[in-house]
């Protein structure tokens, strides 16, 4: 259980769905309330996908490179951090690359569930090192199985979210999701933090 929640809370953070709200509404606003669900629907299984394959496969590119794991976690932890700075400092949709011209592009594309919403709003660089680092972490099976387990349930939660975009907006305000973004972009920014000091503790040892 430690170690699901763990995963999930770190992702969560990571990849912030709330974060994403504002965006998809922007994507979606002239779109019917079955094409909102859709939309959310898929967004939620492509970053399902991406994860999992980040998972089982990032190590094998990890070694056809010839990384480092240690390097990796350094690498990751920086990109975590810069997305932690990001929703701090408010830039977060241009630090994931969410930048005017891709949402003018996306207007015009029939799915945007892949693109930008998946990749980059919410399956980054962050969360895939992540689970390339946690994947040499945890090496036996049961640990596997209960960080897929978390990765599912995490799928749901932003499927939940992004489909409940509007009422949350309507609750929280455009305020609120800020408020609580930075909330967020200060955990993320500790979990970045932790990751290059953990990699840096190991290193030196060697």
């Amino acid at each position: 259980m430690d170690l699901f929640l763990l995963t999930f809370a770190a992702l969560f953070s990571v990849i912030n769905p709330l974060g994403s709200v504002p965006i998809f509404l922007g994507l979606t606003q002239d779109d019917t309330k079955e094409s909102k669900n859709k939309t959310a629907f898929w967004a939620a299984v492509n970053v399902c996908i991406i994860l999992l394959i980040s998972f089982f496969i990032g190590k094998y590119v990890l070694q056809f490179f010839g990384i480092n794991i240690d390097v990796l976690r350094i690498a990751g932890g920086i990109v975590i951090c810069t997305s932690g700075f990001g929703l701090l400092s408010g830039t977060f949709s241009k630090k994931r690359g969410v930048n005017k011209k891709i949402k003018e592009d996306a207007q015009h594309r029939s799915d945007i569930a892949l693109t930008p919403l998946a990749i980059p709003m919410m399956a980054g660089p962050g969360s895939m090192s992540l689970l390339i680092t946690m994947y040499q972490d945890y090496p036996e099976y049961l640990d596997k199985a209960i960080i897929v387990a978390a990765i599912l349930i995490l799928s749901v939660t932003i499927f939940l979210v992004l489909k409940s975009a509007n009422y949350l907006s309507r609750i929280l305000g455009a305020s609120g999701i800020v408020a609580i973004s930075r909330i967020i972009g200060f955990l993320v920014l500790a979990i970045g933090i932790q990751y290059i000091v953990n990699s840096l503790v190991t290193i030196f040892k060697i």
